[in-house]
């Protein structure tokens, strides 16, 4: 399914390459397990080949599809829980279903609702780890630099704020 250089995202950690493909024993059980290094928090994780489809884990978009997402980000947001506690949990699932458009509409919702409302503490964290996210995504898809793809994401949602307050 994957091989070793291949960009992958992990849903709860964001984009990153396979760094190697070996056996490991662990608690008796010989699996076959890939290293991936996240690039936004230099963080290394190893996953068992065989729960790599259950844990989310899939290819980076292509630059094809990076319009898709800036689309779903332009468009208008959805209906979120009233109550911050449901809409973290809301927000959640989302994030965990590894969809990167799911991703993109979390991310819209939270920026705006950070400009004209205000987050909550634990939408604070969440809105910070989901556009590290994001962007660590768009930078392999985009075929560009970390900052870069941060920057590109941050002036994306610099205008859909500005709109959304607007109306």
């Amino acid at each position: 399914m994957f091989s070793v250089g291949d960009k992958v995202v992990y849903p709860h950690h964001g984009a990153g390459r396979i760094l190697d493909i070996c056996q490991r024993e662990v608690q008796g059980e010989t699996r076959q397990y890939m290293t991936i290094q996240i690039l936004h928090n230099d963080m290394t994780v190893m996953v068992p080949v065989d729960a790599a489809e259950r844990a989310g884990i899939r290819a980076v978009i292509d630059e094809v599809m990076v319009e898709e997402v800036v689309g779903v980000l332009r468009e208008d947001p959805t209906l979120m829980p009233k109550n911050w506690n449901r809409r973290l949990k809301h927000n959640r699932e989302k994030i965990k279903s590894g969809d990167i458009f799911e991703l993109a509409d979390v991310v819209r919702n939270l920026a705006i609702r950070d400009a004209t409302k205000g987050l909550s503490t634990g939408e604070k964290q969440m809105f910070g780890r989901v556009k590290k996210i994001l962007a660590s995504e768009l930078m392999y898809a985009k075929k560009i630099p970390e900052a870069e793809a941060v920057q590109y994401l941050e002036s994306l949602l610099t205008e859909i704020c500005e709109r959304a307050e607007c109306e």
